[in-house]
Order: C-alpha cells, then structure tokens, then sequence
C-alpha cells in the first residue's frame, strides 16, 4: 500500500494505492481516497505526513489479514466484451491445490526431467500430466473436454491439445517405468504395507462395434494384438472390452496394472505382473490374495515359492466328493470367536430372535480340511503341447494347502430369501411367457426350470417345464457356507480377516468406473489407451493416498463427499483485489484443512497469497 497523488496539481487528490499481482497480470488499484489537499488542511497542518500515517495503520492491518476497502459499484456498467463464441465462466477452482499436496510427493517432475533429457519437447509433461489428474477426478470426461475447461482451474495452463496426445505417446513409452516410480514415491506420503497383496480384474466397455485387428511389426514380424476385443461379459454386452488388472497392497492403495486384450484369460495375467510387482519390492515376501477366478494352479504352486504365500477363495462345488463329504459331515467345528466346539446342526436350529443368540446369529462356525491333491479342488494348470500351444488341463500335482470351510446362519438365511424370491418369479414366468425366451445363466431364474419332452411314436414332441426341485435342493446344501484355500498355518481368524480386506479393491474399481468416469476411453490407438489407464492409476493412486491419510487423522470422507468438495472449491476475482470464496464449509472441508494447513477454508484471498501457495506445492 503506497500513496498517490497528481504532483503536477496545485490541490491534488490522496490515494491509497494497492499494487496486485493476479497471475502473469500485474495491476494497481486506488482502494481508499483520503480527500483533496485543501480538505486534509482543516484537520492537519501536514497533509502528507498524515497521510502517510494513515497508510501504515492500513499496511499493519492488511499484514494482519485485514484490509478495508471502498468500492464504487455501478449497475449499469456491463460485462468485458470478448470476441469468443460463447461467454465462459469466470470462476476458478482451487480445490486441485489439495490434490497437488498429495501429488507434491510423487516428485513427477523429476521423472519428467530424467526421462525427457535427451528429448527435444515444445510441451511441459508435468503440467499436462498435473492436469489430466486432477480433471480425472474433478471433471472426467475426453481429453478435448479436459483441454477446453483449462481456464477453469486458478493456475490457467497453457498448452495445446495436440500436446496431450504427444505426451500419452511419451507417458506410454515409458509405461514399466512410470509404474515403479509411482509406487517407490508414495511411499514418502505414506508408508505402504505390501505384507499382503491383492489381484483383481475388471473390463471396460469400449464404445465400437468391431474389435481391433492384430498388426504385424513390418521390422521385427511381431504380431501386436489389439486392445478392443470381444471377451465375456457380465452384462452380455456386444461391444468390445479392455481387460485391465490391478495390484493393491493392504491399505487398499493400489501398486501396480496391467491392461490386456478384452479377449485374454485373466488366469494368465496374474503372474507375469506379480513378477512385476516382486521387482517393485525388491523380493520381499508376500500373500497373494484373490478370488477363485485367478487362484489356478500354476497361481498357487508360483506363490508357494521364495516366501511367499496365498489365500484364495474356493468354490465348494468343485471339491471332489470326497472333500465335499469333509465339509458336510457334521464334525469339528469350532466358532470362529472363541474356538469353542459346534455343530453345523445347532447353527441352523437356533432362536435367533433370542438376546442370548444374538452372538452366535452374528458368528461364524469353521473347519479345517487338508486338500494337498489339486485335482480335488477342482484346479486346472496351463500345460504347454509339442506344437507350443497352451491348453488348460486338471492339475494332477500335489501342493500343500488347507481349505478353511466357515458356515454362517446369516448369510445362509439371506441366500435362502433371495433364492426363494427367484423361485416365485420363476413360476409367473412359468404361467406368462416361454421359458425359451429366457437367457440362462448360472444366477438366472432359468436353472430352475427343467425342460422336459414328452412324444408318442410318429408325433411331434410336447415340449414343457416345470420347477427343478433337485437343483433347488442341491442348491440349498450350499447356503452359508464358503471356504478359503491357502498355504499358510496361521489362525483361521487372521486367514479370513485377510481376505475380507479383498473388497477394497472392488472399490478400487468402483471408483474408476463410477467416479472418474473411467469408460468410455475415447481412444482408438493401443498406445494411447494404455495411457488413458495410467492416467486412471495415477488418479487413483492420489485419491486413495488423499483417503488413506484422512483416516490416518480418523475423518474417514465417502468418495462422492470428498469429490464433490473439491470440485466446488470455487474463487471468483473481485475487481483484480481478491478472490472471494463461491462454497462454504463443510466437514470435509475441516478435515481436508487439517490435513494440509492449507487455509483454504476462508472467504477472501489475496492473489500473492493464492500464488504462494501454488508454488510452494510446485517446487
């Protein structure tokens, strides 16, 4: 704050002149008038000095955070006419700033730096890589999208969106790379806990009709397989997928990913990026942990080697008839809380509406069987033929393993309703439409029907159905029970605790698809699809840290609250002088300010401060 005043005037006017600094435009404005010379005469004989004394109460009090200013509002006057098409927003968020606190300690400018040395770029890579982060969170959608909301965002970066694409092409290059960098550097934000690792896969629908066609390098004569493929499908969707799998440790961050035709096997991925991951972590010893889709054998007999262990979720149907006898003959169970003798009998049979059984309606019965043969659980191995095909066969080798069969009344009495609700829809599907129209599946409501055919000699079959009794019954042996398989001797309680972490990673996924608005990819090049998906990891990875280190303070915040609060932390600039906050607070806004001082909880802003705060988080 300075004076100012018109020298060459015999009765000049005193300003208060405030000098404002609003990204690459430096500006002053006259924010308080003192009055003409002849005015200040009357009430001292120093004008000036007076003056000046003023402007250093004004100073102390705006390095205070105070400062009064007098506006001159004037209704009439309009808003700055510009020569673009379509009038465009004047807000800026500045809710990316907390984004940046976690990704600060990536240190993604290095990588950039040592990556790029002998590269002649015309584009910052940090800067394009910053922003597709944070609109991969805040704003998801294409990357021309992304490109055209830049001015949205407080920092306003320039680039072109041709240098978007370039840089997924380089971010693609160095694809193993970039992923061992992410995971070394996050630990400096948060200790990461690899005791146990968890494997999932998920598919993507891509929006084309035909999937891509291999390609023959013309150098080397690789074939290179396109990514869009027709795979299977939950949903039975005609469209072709992108199969991508995931590595998360036990905090539910996520390590590493693979990204593969829509049309591999997920059975195959698994171990080629655990060998990958082993790497990250520099051989240390760990559980592998997933489901009984990417628990083959050649899974387990991998993860029965150089320390390490697995627990995986069995399917009791495929046991042989022998271990299936095991699991229901009806003899030492113990309860899962306090090891004390069952029977499977006396879970199903008890008043559950009784207070004194409350605890054991919310307990588990469990057994222990050793299942050392894979064939009888079921377990097929990749056994490479004479011509060097691949064929899926029954695993014939033994591997040390124990099934843990646990049996909840719980979860037994809430497949019985579903199952039973199934089976009254079955029957009006019965009386009002073909059951032929029905597509089966192996939760639809057709497996309960039975096709029968009845014909007399020389006529045409009568074709009908009716309810499967026997496959309703087979079902019901099944509720409530489940069953985990896994080398390791530890107690069944911990066994089971593990696992139960797995469903972190289906919210890993769900956070992709649902909030980051994962699909669809917008993009048709191998290369550049691969990047769309680091740049879902790398979002992904900042988010889950973000979370991870709000709970660490016990302020756990859903994604759509957290999300949602960033996205509304919204300034406007008041005539070059401030930004004024457009949000209000919130606990999320409370926990976030408590987990970065940021201060980005106030109402006002002066532009120096906003530009301070960015820059120390860019450094």
């Amino acid at each position: 704050m300075k004076l100012y005043y018109d020298k060459r005037l015999k009765d000049p006017t005193y300003y208060a002149q405030h000098g404002i600094r609003n990204g690459k435009k430096t500006t002053t404005k006259n924010v308080k008038n003192f009055g003409k010379h002849s005015e200040l005469l009357k009430i001292t004989d120093d004008p000036i000095a007076y003056v000046n004394e003023e402007l250093k109460k004004m100073n102390e009090e705006c390095r205070s955070g105070r400062l009064a200013i007098n506006f001159t509002v004037d209704f009439n006057e309009k808003v700055k006419k510009t020569s673009v098409e379509a009038s465009a927003s004047t807000y800026k968020n500045i809710g990316y700033f907390i984004l940046q606190y976690i990704m600060k300690g990536l240190n993604l400018k290095g990588f950039f730096k040592q990556n790029t040395l002998d590269r002649k770029i015309t584009y910052d890579s940090f800067t394009i890589l910053r922003f597709l982060t944070y609109a991969r969170i805040l704003y998801p959608g294409s990357k021309l999208l992304t490109w055209s909301n830049l001015d949205s965002y407080y920092e306003e970066p320039e680039f072109d969106y041709q240098h978007i694409l370039r840089f997924m092409d380089l971010l693609e290059e160095h694809y193993d790379a970039y992923l061992a960098w992410l995971y070394k550097n996050s630990n400096s934000i948060l200790k990461r806990d690899s005791s146990v690792i968890y494997y999932d896969c998920t598919n993507f629908y891509c929006e084309c009709e035909q999937p891509d066609e291999d390609v023959v390098d013309e150098v080397t004569g690789e074939i290179i397989d396109g990514l869009r493929k027709f795979g299977l499908s939950k949903e039975r969707r005609s469209n072709p997928i992108v199969e991508m799998g995931l590595f998360m440790d036990k905090q539910g961050i996520p390590i590493t990913m693979c990204v593969h035709p829509g049309n591999t096997s997920e059975q195959i991925t698994a171990i080629p990026l655990e060998k990958e991951v082993i790497k990250m972590l520099d051989g240390a010893k760990f559980i592998y942990c997933a489901d009984a889709g990417l628990g083959s054998y050649n899974i387990r007999k991998f993860n029965s080697m150089g320390g390490r262990a697995f627990i995986i979720t069995q399917s009791i149907k495929k046991l042989s008839d022998i271990l299936k006898e095991a699991v229901f003959n009806d003899f030492d169970y113990h309860l899962l809380s306090n090891d004390a003798p069952t029977t499977i009998k006396e879970m199903k049979t008890f008043d559950r509406h009784l207070d004194k059984n409350l605890h054991l309606y919310n307990d588990y019965a469990y057994k222990v069987v050793i299942a050392d043969k894979a064939i009888d659980l079921g377990l097929y191995e990749d056994v490479v033929l004479e011509n060097g095909t691949i064929k899926s066969m029954k695993a014939k080798g033994l591997l040390k393993q124990r099934i843990i069969v646990t049996f909840s009344r719980k979860m037994m009495e809430y497949q019985r309703t579903v199952r039973n609700r199934q089976i009254e829809r079955a029957k009006v599907l019965l009386d009002i439409k073909d059951p032929e129209e029905v597509k089966k599946g192996p939760n639809d409501l057709k497996r309960f029907m039975k096709r029968i055919s009845q014909t007399k000699s020389g006529e045409k079959a009568t074709i009908t159905y009716v309810l499967d009794e026997a496959k309703i019954a087979e079902e019901e042996k099944y509720d409530g029970f489940y069953a985990v398989a896994t080398n390791l001797d530890d107690p069944a309680q911990d066994i089971l605790e593990v696992l139960h972490n797995r469903y972190k990673i289906e919210e890993c996924f769900r956070i992709i698809k649902t909030n980051f608005t994962g699909r669809p990819i917008n993009h048709r090049l191998p290369n550049r699809i691969k990047a769309h998906f680091l740049i879902c990891f790398t979002a992904l990875l900042v988010y889950r840290l973000l979370e991870a280190k709000l709970d660490a303070q016990n302020t756990h915040i859903t994604p759509n609250n957290l999300i949602t609060t960033l996205k509304n932390m919204n300034v406007t600039n008041v005539h070059d002088i401030e930004y004024m906050a457009l949000y209000c607070g919130s606990k999320a806004l409370d926990a976030l300010m408590e987990l970065t001082s940021l201060n980005l909880d106030r109402l006002h802003y002066r532009p120096k401060e906003l530009n301070s705060k960015i820059k120390k988080l860019l450094k």
